[in-house]
């Protein structure tokens, strides 16, 4: 119990407890019990590629427990629906995708988010986000709120959070006030919103990928923002926010080289 208390002090951990939370609560919401099968299956392949890597670039064997996080966020987003080897394909195309995209200390591109976006070519996958909730009930939604918040908090990636979400919204508001409001309605229900609460608590504030000081995150924030927002309005792609990430990941891979 000890072990199992330092382990979710951690901020892997604790990202690790949320996670597998929403998911069950997802899984008893459409009315079907314990944890769904792609998700077991994309965390064993990420792990499972994960861990002979780790052991020779650290000379000893440890729990891949970034790669667990990786093959649960790759599994929540893609639709259950997909046949069996889509997820863990993608979770370990993640893992792999990791190693070559790194700078001097953290990776250049969120793991999770780039696999998705190769996986939208190689396996045209269905994304429905069911880990964020998107059928949920008020309790679901309030456990994705509070707990996503507190995760945020705790990796100490408000700031990320908050500007994301608010340069986000008010370019969607701006746009609904100037044109056409159908076109962007969509935005603000579910489960466009849920999926959008998910993808800031759990992505933008990843912190090997996003910037640690206060100012860096407003500015990382509001990138991401305003490139999911453009490459919505302009190309009405799926991955439209997967895509405002990786350059957001971008900029923060020139930041800190500029800074090194």
């Amino acid at each position: 119990m000890a072990a199992v208390g330092r382990f979710l002090e951690r901020p892997k951990g604790l990202l690790i407890a949320v996670l597998a939370a929403l998911a069950a609560l997802a899984g008893f919401d459409g009315g079907k019990a314990g944890l769904p099968p792609s998700l077991v299956m994309a965390a064993l392949a990420a792990m499972l590629v994960d861990a002979p890597i780790l052991r020779r670039r650290k000379g000893r064997w440890v729990f891949p427990d970034g790669a667990l996080l990786t093959g649960m966020i790759v599994a929540m987003i893609l639709s259950r629906k997909e046949a069996w080897y889509v997820a863990p394909a993608t979770a370990a195309l993640a893992v792999l995708g990791k190693y070559p995209l790194r700078g001097r200390s953290a990776n250049v591109f969120n793991p999770a988010a780039l696999a998705l976006v190769v996986s939208y070519y190689v396996f045209d996958p269905g994304e429905d986000w069911w880990g964020a909730q998107p059928g949920a009930s008020t309790v679901a939604a309030l456990v994705l709120i509070v707990a996503g918040a507190y995760v945020a908090n705790r990796v100490n990636r408000l700031p990320a959070l908050l500007w994301f979400l608010g340069v986000y919204f008010l370019l969607f508001t701006a746009t609904a006030f100037v044109g056409n409001p159908r076109n962007v309605a969509e935005i603000y229900r579910a489960p466009d919103v849920f999926m959008t609460l998910y993808f800031a608590f759990f992505m933008v504030t990843d912190p090997p990928t996003s910037p640690p000081r206060e100012r860096d995150q407003r500015i990382f924030g509001a990138i991401v923002a305003a490139i999911s927002y453009a490459v919505f309005e302009f190309f009405g792609t799926a991955w439209f926010l997967l895509a405002g990430l990786l350059l957001g990941n971008a900029w923060e891979a020139w930041r800190r080289s500029r800074a090194g």
